[in-house]
Order: C-alpha cells, then sequence, then structure tokens
C-alpha cells in the first residue's frame, strides 16, 4: 500500500469512528484528520468534502459487510446469521446507515445506486428451486431477512448485542434467526 492509500484507508477509518458517533453534521473533519493524521487539505484533495469523506465512508463499510456475510439464497437462514455477526463486529455501518437515513434519505431506498440485481436474481431463483416461498418479491424478502438480522444492532429499538454479550445470549439469538428466517420463507 503506497502512501497516498494508507492517507486514504487512514481517514476512511477515522471518518467511521467520527461519523458513526455524531452523524454527518455533527461530524467533525478536525477531529477526523487529527485521528487520521493526514491534514484537512489533503482529505479535501481526496473526498472534496465532507459529505463526500462521508460516502466514501458509508461504501466502504457497505463494501465490508457484502465481503463478510456474502447472500446465498439457497440459505438465507446463514445468511442472516452472517449478517448478525457481521453487524456485531462492525456495528459502526448501522449508524452510519442510521445517519444517512435520518440526515439524508427519510424515505425510499437508503442505497439507490446500488445495483442489487444480482442478489434479487439469486432469491428469485431459489424461489423458481422451490427453496424459498414464491408468495414475496425478491426485494420484500431480502429487505425482510436484513430486517431480521438487524434485531439485535445498534438499530434496534429494543437491545443492542455487543461483542461482550456471553457466548450463549450470541448463540440462542444466531439460532432464533435462522429458525425465524427459516419458517419466514419456506415454501
Amino acid at each position: 500500500m503506497d502512501k497516498a492509500q494508507a492517507s486514504r484507508r487512514r481517514l476512511l477509518e477515522a471518518g467511521a469512528v467520527e461519523f458513526a458517533a455524531h452523524g454527518i453534521a455533527g461530524g467533525r473533519v478536525d477531529r477526523i484528520s487529527v485521528r487520521a493524521k493526514v491534514s484537512k487539505a489533503q482529505m479535501y484533495a481526496y473526498y472534496g468534502s465532507k459529505e463526500g469523506l462521508f460516502d466514501a465512508v458509508l461504501a466502504d463499510q457497505v463494501e465490508g459487510i457484502l465481503d463478510a456475510a456474502p447472500l446465498t439464497a439457497d440459505d438465507l437462514p446463514g445468511y442472516a446469521v452472517r449478517l448478525y455477526d457481521a453487524y456485531l463486529a462492525h456495528p459502526q455501518l448501522v449508524r452510519l446507515a442510521g445517519w444517512a437515513r435520518l440526515e439524508r434519505t427519510p424515505a425510499g431506498h437508503l442505497f439507490a445506486e446500488a445495483d442489487e440485481t444480482p442478489k434479487l436474481r439469486a432469491i428469485a431463483d431459489a424461489q423458481d428451486a422451490g427453496h424459498i416461498t414464491g408468495e414475496l418479491p425478491p426485494a420484500d424478502v431480502h429487505a425482510m431477512v436484513i430486517s431480521l438480522a438487524m434485531t439485535w444492532s445498534p438499530g434496534s429499538l429494543t437491545y443492542t448485542a455487543t461483542t461482550a454479550d456471553p457466548a450463549a445470549d450470541h448463540d440462542r439469538r444466531r439460532s432464533g434467526l435462522a429458525t425465524a428466517v427459516r419458517r419466514a420463507f419456506a415454501p
């Protein structure tokens, strides 16, 4: 990794911490710059603006979750559990998405530019193969599985799990989540 790539990576990591804690409006470029050990001028050269940095941070976090929890349409329960684990390991993504929803996109698709066609096609193919109920559109199945996986995430209205919770609690949640998804989308 060259020096510029290392600076960008530090900015993305520092931006994730700052924006997850304070949102877009409350996030401070000064704090990000200090944490990343990159000048504000350099940050602006890389990302154009604080909003540009937020966009890059959110995209980076989403990419990390996609890598950590790939969609396997013929195993939606496993996908949901992988999402639970990814949200547990990287709670800042849920917080960042929450801030984006609150401060930018209050309705409609949060990631309108994202191409979900491969995921939705995989779900449709699993429906055609009889692995998933065909009573729901693929986009609805996908949205509901994501929401179920977020039950104990920082976006939860009832309880947010952390890595400090007892392993038995995580095992119980994973098992319950897999069972709920299996039953909800069984053909």
